[in-house]
């Protein structure tokens, strides 16, 4: 008869999961034994940290659209997971998160290790469940699986280590828990919205001469109906981070990002629009959308719950992106004239030559838009990109431009730093033979540099380049302008990430200066395996905004004078772009 362990890992092979990812303990040892048993059928990820783990299945489940799935031991092993799994729920990826804990029998007695996990992931999951026994088992873990799935978010299962070897005898099984009669499958319908809801959303637009679109995450698998219906509004489209793949960055109709990270056409657009389609998006900063009653609203989203979450829209559209707009181009009516979009178009091309202005590759120290825009044309046409949280998501969201058969991943709502080599090493566990690159700090790398090991390990070929300002500088530029504080605690001591790489078993190089660039780049990117480009650049590059608020100008002015190297911060923003976006 097969054990709890055994058969919640039979459900996971039941429901087409391919790996987890994990560190062992004592307190999951059943579980590792069963995946042990059936190591043709599902494979096991070691990490060097749960907090890893966490954001491999979250990023495994992002970059796929299948189940995410980690594993930890009791106590702190399951208390590491957590910071992942928020990744997941704010971002709504399914995941299934298992957990050990302490013999059945000594739980809630201070035993070692003794902490209810049910109690601490209870607010991050959408399932829940302490299992009670192997005939519990083979419900549960059915359950948790579609309610994962279903919901887009975590689910969690918390087992005893003795119970993890507990066999399922029939005999104990109570008489109304039938055997197997919980389906192993998912039943998937698609929501559509009713045509009266269509027709208002339709008049909307059609009724409105400057329209903006905004894109999410959620529109990723609508690429050819999105053209579609940007061409039909000849209306600009400007991305979400999450949605930075949605269309190809050199798509005639994007303007880019939006936000503290985007651009100013993205901006402007939002700020002259009389009416914005928002297609799988809830881009959090609101100051960002239109002003209330300045544009009419329609938003397409799969979840109800996320309609009119951060814009009064008028017409709601619960479905499937694709599905949705194929739906309303029926009823849309070619827009006669396109001279918003020209403006926007013509803003876009001001705003691109400002930031190849700002990639000035004679300037020393080295800037770190050089280096990120030269990482970033040197990507493969299929190349899987992550970025982690801080500096180093702007340079990649404004200075590496995406073409079509590209990805992008990040921590998006959560934004939490140390993504971003998870992300990428998730992509390479998922998409075996695609070429695997990543952009981040040395604030977020250093936090889990170990698991560049994680990557030798697995022959992840990952070109990963580091931003190696020795400054946490996002949260230094958002101390002087967000509160008007100078720069207090952002220093970071030193880390060679290069000869780090190298004794982990990967490739190392360095980049100081502007014309190492092309030659280091060309080496590096021809060395097989995980590799790591340090690149030492500019710690006193300003973070700007593509208009900078006068509140944020004001703080700013008032922080500089007590902050530590202001001179060379003034040095930096008297230099276009810098200047004409602190005058904006």
């Amino acid at each position: 008869m097969a054990n709890a362990a055994e058969i919640l890992v039979d459900t996971l092979i039941a429901w087409n999961v391919e790996v987890v990812f994990g560190l062992p303990g004592d307190g999951i040892n059943g579980v590792m034994e069963a995946l042990r048993t059936r190591q043709d059928k599902i494979a096991f990820v070691q990490v060097r940290h749960e907090e890893s783990a966490a954001f491999m299945a979250c990023a495994y489940a992002k970059w796929t659209g299948k189940l995410g799935v980690c594993l930890a031991t009791s106590g702190p092993g399951g208390t590491h997971l957590l910071t992942g799994l928020y990744d997941a729920k704010l971002d709504q990826a399914p995941v299934l998160a298992i957990t050990g804990m302490q013999f059945h029998d000594l739980i809630e007695t201070f035993t070692q290790q003794d902490v209810d996990l049910t109690r601490v992931f209870n607010d991050v999951s959408v399932y829940n469940a302490h299992v009670s026994d192997a005939a519990h088992m083979e419900n549960v873990a059915s359950l948790a699986c579609r309610t994962a799935l279903a919901r887009k978010g975590v689910a969690h299962l918390s087992i005893a280590s003795d119970v993890q070897e507990q066999e399922g005898d029939p005999s104990k099984r109570s008489q109304r828990n039938r055997p197997a009669h919980t389906p192993q499958q998912m039943f998937v319908g698609h929501s559509m919205p009713l045509d009266a809801e269509l027709d208002e959303a339709a008049a909307i637009l059609n009724n409105a001469s400057r329209v903006t679109i905004l894109a999410g995450r959620g529109a990723i698998g609508a690429t050819a109906e999105l053209d579609h219906t940007a061409r039909l509004l000849r209306a600009p489209v400007a991305k979400a981070l999450l949605g930075k793949a949605v269309l190809p960055d050199d798509h005639p109709h994007t303007t880019g990002g939006i936000g503290i990270l985007g651009t100013l056409a993205s901006q402007e657009a939002m700020e002259t629009c009389d009416a914005v389609l928002i297609v799988g998006s809830t881009f959090p900063y609101i100051e960002y959308y239109p002003k209330p009653g300045q544009a009419r609203g329609v938003q397409i989203d799969c979840d109800a719950q996320r309609i009119g979450l951060r814009f009064p829209v008028e017409a709601g559209l619960v479905g499937d992106a694709a599905e949705t707009l194929r739906a309303l181009n029926q009823r849309l009516t070619q827009k006669p004239s396109g001279e918003f979009l020209q403006r926007s178009q013509e803003t876009m091309r001001k705003w691109r030559e400002m930031m190849r202005q700002s990639e000035d590759a004679q300037a020393q120290p080295l800037k770190p838009q050089t280096i990120a825009r030269a990482f970033g044309q040197r990507l493969a046409g299929d190349t899987v990109l992550a970025t982690d949280s801080g500096q180093n998501t702007e340079l990649a969201a404004r200075h590496v431009d995406l073409r079509s058969g590209q990805a992008f991943g990040v921590s998006g709502s959560l934004a939490s730093m140390a993504c971003g080599l998870a992300y990428a090493i998730a992509a390479g566990i998922a998409f075996p033979g695609r070429p695997i690159a990543a952009i981040v700090g040395d604030g977020g790398f250093a936090m889990q540099l170990g698991e560049f090991s994680t990557a030798v390990r697995y022959k992840i070929p990952l070109k990963i380049l580091v931003i190696k300002n020795n400054m946490l500088n996002q949260i230094a530029w958002e101390q002087m302008m967000f509160l008007g504080n100078p720069q207090f605690g952002c220093e970071l001591q030193p880390i060679d990430f290069a000869k780090a790489a190298e004794a982990m078993g990967g490739s190392g190089f360095r980049i100081e200066r502007a014309d190492q660039i092309e030659t280091v780049l060309d080496e590096a990117f021809t060395t097989e395996g995980p590799v790591v480009i340090e690149a030492l650049v500019d710690a006193y590059e300003p973070l700007m905004p593509p208009k900078m608020p006068s509140d944020y100008a004001k703080n700013f002015r008032q922080a500089l004078p007590q902050t530590p190297g202001h001179e060379r911060i003034e040095e930096n923003i008297a230099r276009e772009p810098a200047k004409s976006m602190m005058d904006a």
